[in-house]
C-alpha cells in the first residue's frame, strides 16, 4: 500500500510502497477513507514530539473494515468505524473507571510504536516502520486493535468522521466532561483551531455564555464566531486579560480553555479567570516544557489547573453521543474542513498548518 513515513526528525514524510503483515487474533485491517491533519502530527515531524522512528504518521482518521482478526465478535467487513489514537485494554483500572484514554496500553503503543503484542505490520524493503499512536491513518490500509475502533452511523461521511477521532472528541470533550459547565457558565479559549473551534460548539452546546474566543488570526476568530463564539480577542491588541474581565462584569471568566500547546498560554489564562475559576489545559506542549507559576496565589484566589487528555472522553458513551448532536444538526462537522488533499500532497497539508491558516485539512484516501 502507499503510506506516509518519517524517517528521520526535521525531515518531510515520504511517501512509499509499505508492505503489511497479515494482521493478529485481536486486529482489524481497515482501508482508512479519510485523515486529519493534526498539529501533533506536525510536532512529531519537527522533533518537538519524539517517537520511535520510522514511524508511519496520522492518528485522526476513519475508514471501512476489511477484514477482522478471529477473536473479534464487534465488528464485521463493511462496518465504517472511527479510528482512536487512544486504544484501551478494557481491563485495568482506568478502562472500569471509564477514563479509556488513560490506560497504560495507549501510552505504550503512542510512544513506542508497536502493537499491543509488541512487534509492526508495517515494513519497507524489509525494515519495520512503527505504528503511530495505534492507528496510522496516513495510509491506504492500517491493523488496529480491535479496542481500537469504534463502529458509526454509515450515513456520516467518513471524511467527517475522521475529525471526530480527535479534534471534535479532544475539544468538545474538554467542555462536556474536563469542566462543570452550565448555562450561563463564561468561559475563554485560548487558541481557535481544529480543537479550539470544537471547544467553542463544545460550550456553546451546553449554554455557556458569555463564550470568549482568543487567537492572533483574523480567519480563525471569524470560524471562532460561527462555531459559537459570542465575543472575539485579537490576542495582538492590548492586554488579553483585562479585556476578558471586561466582558465578563469585571471579574474574570468561570472557566479558561488552553486549546494551543503553549506554557504562556496557560499563564494567561490564570490571568484571565475568576477567583475560584478553572484553567482547563488541552494543547499539547513540547515534550520538554515547565510551567511556573505561584502556589500562594492559587491558594489565595482557590484557583484550580488542570488537564485533560482525548477530552476526558468514555469513548462507547461520548462517539454516539456526537454522532447524534452532528445528525441533529447541533454540532458543526462540514464546516470544519476547509481543505482537502491527496496522500501525495501531505507534505503540502502540513506547510499550511504550520502557516495557521486552516481550521482542518483532511488527507483523501478513498470514497
Amino acid at each position: 500500500m502507499k503510506a506516509a513515513v518519517l524517517w528521520e526528525a526535521g525531515q518531510e514524510p515520504v511517501i512509499e510502497d509499505v508492505d503489511v503483515a497479515p494482521h493478529g487474533p485481536n486486529e482489524v485491517l481497515v482501508r482508512v477513507a479519510a485523515s486529519g491533519v493534526c498539529h501533533s502530527d506536525l510536532s512529531v515531524v519537527k522533533g518537538k514530539f519524539p517517537v520511535t522512528l520510522p514511524s508511519l504518521l496520522g492518528h485522526e482518521g476513519a475508514g471501512v473494515v476489511e477484514e477482522v482478526g478471529t477473536n473479534v465478535d464487534h465488528l464485521s467487513p463493511g462496518d465504517h468505524v472511527l479510528m482512536l489514537w487512544r486504544s484501551a485494554c478494557g481491563e485495568c483500572y482506568y478502562c472500569r473507571a471509564h477514563r479509556p484514554a488513560l490506560c497504560q496500553q495507549g501510552v505504550d503503543m503512542r510512544l513506542g510504536g508497536l502493537l499491543p503484542d509488541g512487534t509492526t505490520r508495517y515494513s519497507v524493503g524489509g525494515r519495520p516502520v512503527h505504528h503511530f499512536a495505534g492507528i496510522s491513518t496516513f495510509a491506504e490500509q492500517s491493523v488496529v486493535p480491535a479496542s481500537g475502533l469504534i463502529r458509526v452511523d454509515p450515513q456520516v461521511p467518513l471524511d467527517r468522521v475522521a475529525l471526530i477521532g480527535c479534534a471534535v472528541l479532544t475539544g468538545v470533550g474538554a467542555a462536556f466532561n474536563a469542566a462543570d459547565l452550565k448555562a450561563g457558565t463564561s468561559t475563554v479559549v485560548i487558541g481557535c483551531g481544529g480543537v479550539g473551534l470544537n471547544v467553542i460548539q463544545g460550550c456553546a452546546i451546553v449554554g455557556a455564555s458569555p463564550i470568549i474566543a482568543v487567537d492572533v488570526v483574523d480567519s480563525k476568530l471569524e470560524l471562532a464566531r460561527q462555531f459559537g463564539a459570542t465575543d472575539l480577542v485579537d490576542a495582538r491588541d492590548g492586554d488579553v486579560a483585562d479585556r476578558v474581565r471586561a466582558l465578563t462584569g469585571g471579574l474574570g471568566s468561570d472557566h479558561a480553555f488552553v486549546a494551543v500547546g503553549s506554557v504562556e498560554a496557560i499563564g494567561d489564562a490564570l490571568a484571565m479567570t475568576r477567583r475560584a475559576g478553572t484553567v482547563i489545559a488541552v494543547g499539547v506542549p513540547p515534550m520538554d516544557a515547565e510551567f511556573a507559576f505561584s502556589p500562594l496565589a492559587l491558594i489565595m484566589d482557590e484557583k484550580t489547573i488542570r488537564g485533560t487528555l482525548y477530552g476526558s472522553c468514555d469513548f462507547a458513551v461520548d462517539v454516539p453521543r456526537v454522532i447524534d448532536l452532528y445528525l441533529a444538526g447541533r454540532l458543526k462537522l462540514d464546516e470544519l474542513i476547509s481543505h482537502e488533499f491527496p496522500l501525495e500532497e501531505l507534505g503540502r497539508a502540513l506547510e499550511q498548518l504550520e502557516r495557521g491558516d486552516t481550521a482542518r485539512s483532511v488527507i483523501r484516501l478513498a470514497d
